[in-house]
């Protein structure tokens, strides 16, 4: 065995990454609002480990009743931080293996340049017809919306134009292709590198809603699934937190 080979196994080693003798694969509900960066990750991981994790989106609402009828996920990545909390205090999540990975930020966007001005006054002009939102009761983004508008003394105004996604991918898709004028999406939505892709936006102050802390946890049936463990590490490490901040999230 060379001494380059040697070298460089013992670097991979001390990150804490090296490639198992036995790749595994994970399988995870990811919240529809980390979707991009969550690919980003997924891809990075598999590089870096051998192991997969094998993606399934949506909304945490949902995905928390599938979760209690047994659907076969080994791990959460949430939008909320009470969910992954409810399953650990019911048994279906491994006791202390929660953390939070990000905490998401609230946008009002509009497909349409020059459209949502830099302070959201266009929620008060009211001259739209839709208003894209998730569905409050499953996705924490649109409940953050809801709050958001309660605090600004808008929601009775605004609150009939309502176009309800069944989550974040939803709503933003309404908005995209212009079935709404304008929507709370997430800003990892339209977000890259840093800056708006398309469109007009107004970043949400984070004053007007709770924080959308979002956690991950470990589900029972990944408890002894080492590309479960191996893929909570490479979440908390400088690689996956680069791309989660690309994409608008605060750490």
């Amino acid at each position: 065995m060379s001494k380059r080979f040697l070298s460089l196994f013992a670097s991979l080693l001390v990150l804490g990454f090296a490639t198992p003798l036995r790749a595994a694969e994970v399988q995870v509900a990811v919240a529809a609002n980390f979707t991009a960066p969550m690919q980003k990750i997924a891809a990075d991981f598999e590089k870096a480990t051998g192991h997969q994790a094998k993606l399934a989106f949506g909304a945490t609402g949902k995905f928390y009743a599938q979760i209690k009828n047994g659907a076969p996920f080994e791990m959460l990545l949430a939008a909320d931080d009470e969910t992954p909390a409810k399953l650990e205090n019911e048994g279906l999540a491994v006791s202390g293996s929660r953390f939070t990975y990000s905490i998401g930020q609230l946008a009002l966007w509009s497909a349409k340049p020059g459209y949502v001005d830099a302070r959201g006054e266009v929620l008060k002009q009211g001259a739209f017809d839709h208003l894209a939102i998730a569905n409050p009761k499953l996705a924490p983004y649109g409940a953050a919306a809801v709050e958001s508008l309660t605090r600004l003394g808008l929601l009775g105004s605004v609150e009939g134009k309502f176009v309800q996604g069944e989550n974040i991918a939803q709503t933003y898709q309404f908005v995209s292709t212009g079935n709404a004028e304008l929507g709370f999406v997430a800003l990892s939505q339209i977000v890259e590198n840093g800056k708006i892709k398309s469109g007009s936006a107004w970043i949400v102050p984070p004053g007007l809603h709770s924080p959308i802390r979002q956690d991950a946890v470990v589900l029972t049936r990944g408890k002894d699934n080492p590309a479960a463990a191996a893929l909570v590490k490479f979440l908390k490490s400088d690689a996956a937190r680069t791309v989660i901040k690309s994409y608008g999230y605060a750490l």
